[in-house]
């Protein structure tokens, strides 16, 4: 007879639920937990608006972001014909993943431990870089980081967009609760 296992939870989604929510409410002086920054989702893009026409290109693509999530993702296309950047409308010109729950928390975990590491002359990501909502973005000039890709699924390069979506109020709230997630920002210049 098979023996059942405990449904397991991504590691830091766990420590947010036991430890650093009820440390930020404190930290940050908030007097309802329903103040506390919490992540919502991760959006990855790829934009292809280069590669056009070029199939191997999406497909490098595809494969790229569905072996780094574990999702399917979904084509983008243009609104709207631009006729200076050789653009129609409904044409393919990216991809984009949208995570939540577990996978959003095990794929920041892997980003923040494993991915930026590797980073090539990393000294730690913009401190600068939340919009007024408090949600961060983070641009990365190729995917040879990530370790579930092999050599061979490297040789086109293409560069990824990522975009933590935070429930909060102010960027340095969202600031707070990335630092507690071990986000490696870069020291500020006296």
């Amino acid at each position: 007879m098979a023996t059942k296992t405990a449904p397991t939870t991504a590691r830091l989604k766990d420590l947010y639920n036991t430890k650093y929510a009820a440390e930020l409410k404190k930290e940050l002086k908030l007097t309802n937990p329903h103040q506390v920054p919490k992540l919502h989702k991760i959006v990855i893009n790829i934009g292809l608006g280069r590669a056009q026409g070029d199939k191997k290109m999406m497909e490098v693509s595809t494969n790229t972001i569905r072996k780094i999530t574990g999702q399917q993702p979904v084509q983008t296309t243009a609104k709207q014909s631009i006729a200076g950047f050789k653009l129609r409308e409904g044409t393919k010109i990216g991809l984009k993943v949208t995570l939540r729950d577990d996978r959003m928390y095990e794929f920041l975990d892997r980003l923040i431990t494993i991915v930026l590491p590797r980073v090539r002359d990393f000294h730690g990501v913009k401190a600068k870089a939340f919009d007024a909502n408090g949600n961060y973005s983070l641009g990365l000039p190729d995917q040879s980081v990530f370790p579930e890709l092999t050599f061979e699924e490297t040789t086109t390069l293409h560069g990824l967009q990522i975009v933590m979506v935070i429930d909060n109020t102010t960027p340095d709230n969202s600031k707070a609760l990335l630092t507690k997630f071990g986000m490696p920002f870069e020291k500020e210049k006296k």
